[in-house]
């Protein structure tokens, strides 16, 4: 199809030429009318309307789609939306909504806060190339109104699974609405990151959410979890889990692992446990998915000689770099 430019008008057919020129009038006619600084957008054909929503920032489509029940119709028609990535954020202070952009070069971000001071505020920043904008909204319960907000987002932009889910395990929400807010409404997650800021209890709060939202892609969690008691199920066919304290992952909890790539820090599995893992790991007898593999504050030498000491191996000097092209 030739773009609009290169259109032949005269080739068209009288008809076609006849509304083609109709609307051409109508829509010079309006842009024309300026009095009261308004620019009728719902009486442009619809190709005119999406062209207008492409020069749109996220933020500036998702606060037409609230005007009414109309623009969120015409909100949702839009066709190009699968470009934009969402990513949820549950902080100690602020429950945010962010959109990316084309390649991750724009994002916006709807910012619920308590302060009202900071109600109405938006800043933009530039950083690394990239350009980020935010929106402060403050509400009396920025929970309610986050959720609210995030059900919009995701339908307006026609998402049933979040990019990014940030939680912060011990701030002072309502973990388990939020996780059931997920649940009830079907939203997945691709990445997931768990983090927290104190040494508090946050078992409970981390197991509810790990056996009720489906993570697809990967885990990394930055936790402190109680080895003994912990019930949470890691999830099955991840491509990358990342576990900075690792303790409560014992010798059963390994072998349950299904992700491609797996890095633990600070594990207390035994060598023994070590050396039988890895031996049924090159048999294909568990963890069948397993590609790579990599541990922390493990001393090289004593490795060897108490895992590696009866397992084929190679040692490869770290000062040699070596590329591979597949």
């Amino acid at each position: 199809m030739k773009p609009l430019k290169q259109l032949p008008i005269l080739r068209l057919p009288f008809r076609a030429m006849e509304e083609l020129s109709k609307g051409m009038h109508s829509i010079i006619k309006m842009i024309s009318n300026r009095k009261n600084n308004e620019f009728p957008i719902l009486r442009l054909p619809f190709l005119a309307i999406e062209e207008i929503f492409k020069a749109m920032d996220p933020i500036e489509i998702i606060n037409f789609s609230m005007i009414s029940k109309r623009t969120r119709t015409v909100a949702k028609l839009m066709r190009f939306y699968s470009k934009y990535l969402v990513h949820l954020y549950v902080r100690k202070f602020t429950l945010q909504i962010r959109l990316y952009g084309t390649k991750e070069m724009v994002s916006c971000t709807y910012i619920m806060t308590s302060d009202k001071k900071m109600n109405g505020k938006s800043e933009e920043k530039e950083q690394n190339g990239c350009i980020e904008r935010n929106v402060y909204n403050y509400s009396k319960n920025p929970l309610k109104n986050w959720k609210q907000l995030s059900t919009h987002v995701l339908d307006i932009f026609k998402k049933q699974t979040i990019n990014f889910l940030a939680m912060q395990m011990d701030a002072f929400v309502d973990h388990i609405s939020i996780i059931n807010f997920l649940k009830t409404n079907e939203i997945s997650v691709n990445d997931c990151y768990l983090f927290q800021l104190e040494l508090n209890n946050v078992d409970k709060n981390v197991a509810y959410l790990l056996n009720n939202i489906t993570i697809k892609d990967n885990l990394k969690t930055y936790l402190h979890i109680n080895e003994y008691f912990f019930d949470g199920k890691i999830p099955k066919n991840l491509k990358g889990l990342y576990i900075t304290d690792s303790r409560w992952i014992g010798y059963e909890r390994l072998l349950e692992i299904d992700s491609k790539n797996v890095i633990l820090e600070n594990d207390e599995i035994s060598n023994k446990e070590w050396n039988l893992f890895l031996k049924k790991w090159i048999a294909m007898e568990t963890n069948v998915n397993l590609e790579y593999l990599q541990l922390s504050r493990k001393e090289l030498e004593t490795f060897r000689a108490l895992v590696l000491y009866d397992i084929p191996h190679e040692v490869v000097d770290g000062g040699v770099k070596r590329l591979l092209k597949t």
